[in-house]
């Protein structure tokens, strides 16, 4: 092994003091320097003030997006203290911006009950990378001002005014030279300050855009708590309860807050939140919540002899279905695993969910006997087809233990067994998978054509989808198994690429697979193993100079202005069967040239939602987003 001539002693031994750790390695801190961690940067500052509002001091929180990028936040909380810190010998102030692990949040003798800011990096780590940073503070009868750059401070904390007011206002511009961008996305900022308004009854949240000619704003304050965000999520479906079971407790130890919806979907959503931290990954609440929902919904059906003496029990996936809840705790104390905060560790919330729901639920279907057997009709029907697909899955299995057998008939299969570095190519139609069979690279690229029509598995259950000759091949091929007993470390290929043609009909075909991936194999999408192709639209052709191939029509022009529009030919892609293997390969499937877009998912409820407009029951809900969103359409296929 090669060994480098450099010394190594004390002197290259690096301390990082004060904010440079944040600096240097931005990602340990907020995930990543691309566009969702300049979001977080807001998201911090945000859930300062919402920890105010959970602490019983705040019901105003307003936030503004300048020209410029600028981000400015403001409450009408009790203002961040301003006197000296006995540690730090600077004021609290300044102490909570320039100092990581520093805040009111640990416990015992805080300022806070119950808190989303545990680790005391939020505020400073948003300081260190911000260019500069501006803090104002109403408290005490006065008016107080500090100002940082890159987590420096320039201006100590000063006096500059009296108020009766009081609160925090908090200014920024995200460092450049650390973000991929800095140009926030006003939608996703929307969502989020929607869902936490939601969360926590009665807070006004508003969020203004100032940037483009034509300023944005959206105002949020919703007394219903739990039971509107449970609505707002199901706005487009139908409803087999109308009014949403509602049940809080605000006494003892851990604060619970339910609102349960039935639907006549297939599928099931439960978000679960604690101190209003979005718990992705569930936790002991979560778990508390369900063993009660299997216990109630059985102890019932039984006793109304819905289910018979010798029949099992109903299974938690069958109660479930067709299931919106949100589940929310405050928890004084909570046990998170690590930073990222996604799954909640601590065992006593566990039964303390359970034990309320038991008892709100059973007085629920106990008052209301029609919307319980509706309930439960729905939750008998999603046992058979349990198990009909569990015979189905059986079934394919079966088939696979004999290796002549194990592959879809139509794949043509690369030759290495490496996951990671194979990849599979759906392919509309045969003649276009004629082409991409002898155009690939055989070493690490397999082939499935797909033809005819598609389910929409939208408005289909497990076993249909097991049975359906259309989708069967994806699951043979994919090899992980779907729904609830899907592996993501099973898959056989690396990136799974959906080749369609660039028209209408490609673009259903798109959605109706991606509608696949999303409700039945979903870490597909959540880990980036899923791709869409991109062929070219054009070839320009003229004497004397390589043809060229154009991906948009933008690039078209670009080429016809460099080459000239005299004596040039232009060939316009339909579909990909006008492609020899050669051109395909070229264009579509050769890693050096192809473009590849991976389909990636940052928010499940949101995509949750689109999926159920575009493709549900409902029609309304459709026309009404084409209407809106019909003037950003670029490619029109007519």
């Amino acid at each position: 092994m090669e060994k480098y001539n450099h010394e190594y002693g004390a002197n290259q031994i690096q301390v990082l003091e004060g904010l440079e750790a944040v600096r240097k390695r931005p990602g340990m801190y907020i995930g990543s320097v691309s566009k969702r961690g300049l979001h977080h940067l807001v998201y911090e500052i945000v859930d300062n003030c919402v920890d105010e509002a959970l602490a019983g001091y705040c019901d105003h929180i307003e936030i503004k997006i300048e020209p410029g990028d600028i981000i400015t936040v403001s409450d009408n909380g009790r203002g961040i203290p301003v006197d000296i810190h006995p540690k730090t010998h600077i004021s609290a102030a300044e102490t909570v911006y320039t100092v990581l692990h520093a805040g009111g949040k640990f416990g015992g003798d805080s300022g806070y009950k119950v808190s989303g800011g545990l680790h005391g990096v939020g505020a400073s780590v948003v300081n260190a990378l911000a260019e500069w940073t501006e803090v104002t503070i109403q408290r005490d009868g006065g008016i107080y001002h500090m100002k940082f750059e890159r987590g420096k401070t320039v201006e100590k904390l000063t006096k500059i005014g009296e108020s009766k007011k009081t609160g925090t206002t908090v200014r920024f511009l995200a460092d450049n030279t650390i973000f991929e961008t800095t140009d926030y996305d006003y939608e996703t900022l929307e969502d989020r300050f929607r869902e936490m308004a939601f969360l926590t009854k009665g807070l006004y949240i508003s969020i203004e855009d100032l940037r483009g000619e034509t300023p944005k704003k959206a105002e949020f304050c919703y007394e219903g708590g739990l039971k509107s965000f449970v609505e707002y999520l199901n706005q487009n479906k139908e409803k087999i309860n109308p009014d949403p079971i509602y049940v809080e407790k605000k006494d003892g130890e851990v604060p619970v807050e339910i609102a349960i919806q039935y639907t006549s979907a297939y599928n099931e959503n439960i978000y679960s939140f604690v101190n209003n931290i979005n718990t992705v990954e569930g936790g002991t609440h979560l778990e508390g919540f369900k063993r009660a929902l299997t216990k109630v919904f059985n102890d019932y059906a039984r006793s109304r002899n819905i289910i018979k003496e010798k029949e099992p029990n109903l299974q938690g996936e069958d109660i479930r279905e067709g299931l919106t809840a949100v589940i929310s705790v405050k928890v004084k104390e909570p046990q998170f695993e690590g930073q990222t905060k996604t799954k909640l560790g601590n065992s006593n919330v566990s039964g303390i969910v359970q034990a309320m729901v038991v008892d709100a639920l059973s007085t629920y279907l106990e008052e209301n006997p029609n919307v319980a057997k509706t309930i439960l009709e729905k939750c008998v029907s999603a046992s058979r087809a349990r198990e009909a697909a569990r015979k189905a899955r059986e079934l394919v299995r079966r088939k696979n233990a004999l290796e002549v057998t194990t592959l879809p008939g139509k794949l043509a299969d690369c030759s290495s067994k490496v996951a990671e570095e194979c990849e599979v190519y759906i392919v509309e139609g045969d003649s276009a998978g004629g082409s991409a069979k002898q155009g690939r690279n055989r070493k690490y690229q397999a082939i499935l054509p797909l033809w005819g029509k598609m389910l929409n598995v939208e408005k289909s259950r497990a076993d249909k989808i097991y049975n359906n000759e259309k989708l069967k091949p994806v699951i043979q091929a994919v090899g992980a198994g779907i729904g609830a007993d899907f592996d993501v470390s099973k898959i056989r290929y690396g990136k799974v690429i959906i080749m369609a043609d660039a028209d209408v009909d490609g673009a259903h075909i798109r959605t109706l697979l991606l509608t696949f991936f999303f409700r039945y194999m979903r870490p597909l999408l959540e880990q980036g193993h899923v791709f869409l192709a991109q062929p070219p639209l054009y070839k320009v052709s003229k004497k004397g100079i390589q043809d060229v191939y154009c991906y948009t029509d933008e690039e078209l022009d670009e080429e016809l202005e460099k080459i000239g529009r005299d004596n040039v030919s232009i060939q316009r892609y339909k579909g990909l069967g006008e492609m020899n293997p050669e051109q395909l390969w070229e264009t579509t499937m050769n890693p050096e040239n192809r473009i590849l877009i991976k389909v990636t998912m940052d928010d499940a409820m949101k995509a949750d939602r689109i999926f159920t407009i575009l493709m549900g029951d409902e029609i309304e809900p459709r026309r009404e987003f084409i209407k809106e969103n019909a003037k950003f359409v670029k490619n029109l296929d007519v």
